[in-house]
């Protein structure tokens, strides 16, 4: 079962609420939520919650490790085999889409990334801005140019890296077609009125910064070059510390591209049919229609 939806609209809690209904364990989806030294501006599941249901993939790397949406696949469907010893349902929480979509379709075989021409391409990135990496990608691959998120460094790095690896243009290579999975998957999707989501956004981000957030950028802050720095919250709070904004405007800004996120996540999850939607405000009908479906397909 897939819990999604965008940011600040409840997943963690109604993920634990199922979880424990059905008695199962809960694989997060939250990308940056792997990441153990940045709990709180990830908005990490806290201890106490951690303490209620068994979670995994939270909090398992440092932000200095080499990950990717391939190995998160490999590794989740390797620990799926192990659950399904003992549980008949599985619970997966989050709203990155990309990584979503990889555990229930699969994703394209494509070449590892290469630690060289990837330093090359971040030099690019931070010397020349993204505007430099969008120009590359429109020559090696107008297709994908004008499908791929243009303010995503990150994508946009991964095409250009596979089109200089291969000699092949990357949206060449993306067949995506969903790939067959031994067990059934039932998507669940929150949603809530855009004004009551942007107000949980505000009072959230709020609680964040009074949990310590700042410390936490102050933390990393070395290291605000890596790719899991590169985020809403702490790209924000690092303009604040290197003296180029003041700490209200930088909060503020958090405020704004969070919601904007949200956006781009919502967007992202009405392309998928699959999705059931329901208020988060609603666990009983959630877990009503949940066991009806899962009844059924038994």
């Amino acid at each position: 079962m897939v819990i999604t939806g965008p940011t600040a609209s409840g997943k963690t809690d109604i993920a634990i609420s199922i979880a424990r209904w059905f008695n199962t364990e809960i694989i997060s989806a939250d990308s940056r939520q792997f990441y153990k030294e940045i709990p709180i501006g990830t908005a990490a599941p806290l201890p106490s919650q951690l303490k209620l249901v068994k979670h995994h993939f939270v909090g398992h790397l440092s932000i200095h490790d080499q990950y990717n949406v391939s190995k998160y696949q490999s590794e989740v469907l390797s620990l799926l085999e192990k659950l399904w010893k003992h549980n008949n349902v599985v619970v997966m929480a989050g709203g990155s889409g990309l990584y979503i979509n990889a555990v229930c379709n699969g994703i394209d075989e494509l070449p590892d990334p290469d630690t060289l021409l990837r330093k090359q391409l971040e030099n690019t990135f931070h010397e020349k801005g993204i505007a430099a990496l969008q120009e590359q990608l429109k020559i090696l691959d107008p297709e994908f140019y004008n499908q791929v998120d243009l303010k995503n460094p990150k994508r946009l790095m991964r095409a250009i890296e596979v089109c200089l690896q291969t000699g092949k243009k990357y949206s060449s290579l993306r067949k995506n077609r969903p790939q067959p999975r031994n067990f059934n998957i039932l998507k669940i999707g929150l949603e809530l009125p855009r004004n009551e989501l942007f107000e949980r956004i505000n009072m959230r981000t709020g609680k964040m910064i009074n949990a310590g957030w700042l410390q936490e950028a102050e933390n990393v802050f070395p290291w605000r070059h890596l790719n899991a720095l590169n985020t809403v919250g702490y790209k924000e709070l690092f303009d604040y510390l290197q003296g180029k904004t003041d700490l209200d405007f930088a909060i503020e800004k958090i405020k704004t591209n969070t919601r904007r996120y949200a956006k781009r996540q919502i967007t992202w999850f009405k392309k998928d049919d699959d999705i059931h939607m329901f208020s988060p405000h609603s666990v009983k009908n959630i877990i009503d229609f949940i066991e009806k479906t899962v009844l059924h397909k038994r």
